[in-house]
């Protein structure tokens, strides 16, 4: 019988002391096994040092609406508040235009994907972005990411994503009412994607300060934390066919 495909994947190392080590421990159940770092973020080397020595597979979870950039905010004055941070996801949320100069997002990407690359000694797994929905964003992570020879996976509303040569269901569902990851992870289990390969969203985590003051996604990050440290869930998903993959994994 042919295995049934799932990717469950981890984003936002990086962003805080609680998230990293929310994402450090996810990480020992197997469930999770690819994990998006925020390379701009000051806690992104700590996180890396805390999965340090286990087999995952990295991406870089390129972020414009958290923290301070790489890129001197003089160059890119479209992605920056006066204080020179970063513009809020809410102000990209709130804005009727996309506001996003391409060349200036460019900059702050092969930024991050050079700090990637500084932090980790490999080129990404995967290059894809996080919480904000730009065309140019979308674009310049596209058009950098061919420029280093790394697979960029996109971001689609409607779900469907082409990632090398095989379709993939994106899979976020941390915002709805009474969300328990561990139910949708079975649901997926048994849910008919046809051809394509399910990859469910997770931002597994545990909560402080900054997070508490920074993201509107709080509790479901430590659901999603128990939810990856199930073996138990782990070993009856198994033996009912699925097996977990990394993007590594996909044609």
């Amino acid at each position: 019988m042919k295995k049934k495909q799932i990717l469950v994947r981890a984003d936002d190392l990086g962003y805080s002391k609680g998230v990293n080590y929310g994402i450090a421990d996810a990480l020992e159940g197997g469930i999770i096994q690819s994990v998006g770092v925020m390379a701009n973020m000051p806690e992104a080397q700590k996180g890396l040092e805390l999965i340090a020595g286990k087999n995952v597979c990295l991406g870089l979870h390129t972020n414009i609406c958290l923290g301070k950039p790489l890129t001197d905010p003089k160059l890119i004055p479209s992605l920056v508040q006066e204080n020179g941070e970063f513009k809020t996801s809410k102000t990209y949320r709130n804005s009727k235009e996309d506001f996003v100069n391409l060349e200036e997002v460019m900059l702050e990407i092969e930024a991050q994907y050079q700090r990637f690359v500084q932090l980790t000694g490999q080129k990404p797994d995967y290059l894809e972005g996080h919480a904000v929905m730009s065309e140019n964003f979308f674009k310049g992570m596209e058009i950098v990411a061919k420029q280093h020879d790394c697979d960029y996976f996109s971001m689609s509303l409607t779900g469907a994503v082409q990632f090398r040569n095989s379709e993939v269901a994106l899979l976020l569902e941390s915002s709805k009412p009474d969300y328990d990851p561990k139910q949708v992870l079975k649901e997926i289990a048994t849910r008919d994607f046809g051809q394509q390969i399910p990859i469910l969203i997770c931002h597994p985590g545990y909560l402080d300060d900054y997070l508490i003051k920074t993201s509107s996604l709080l509790e479901p990050r430590t659901l999603e934390v128990e939810m990856a440290r199930d073996t138990k869930l782990k070993e009856e998903l198994e033996k009912s066919g699925v097996e977990f993959i990394t993007y590594r994994d996909i044609q």
